[in-house]
């Protein structure tokens, strides 16, 4: 079980928006087999969600933790294993 103690946040407001996508995908690549980030941002993240399904298809989860209108919030899993086994219906 993930403790949300331990799981890297990411809040892209306070990031230029060049170096949004670099610095999630620094973390992304980073993590363990079963490990997790949180992303918070300002609109949907969905152009993000497709680039991560993307560039690593059934590598990682992804679950909507807050959805505006205001602010979103998701946590990004990698999978344990080959494929996704995760709760996200990959």
């Amino acid at each position: 079980m993930l403790n949300s103690a331990n799981i890297p946040e990411i809040d892209v407001r306070q990031i230029p928006p060049s170096h949004r996508h670099p610095t999630i995908f620094g973390v992304l690549t980073s993590l363990a087999p079963g490990g997790a980030m949180h992303v918070t941002s300002d609109h949907d993240p969905r152009p993000l969600h497709h680039q991560i399904d993307t560039r690593y298809p059934d590598e990682f989860g992804w679950l909507y933790l807050e959805q505006g209108p205001e602010v979103w919030r998701v946590q990004i899993t990698r999978a344990e294993s080959e494929g996704c086994n995760c709760c996200c219906g990959h």
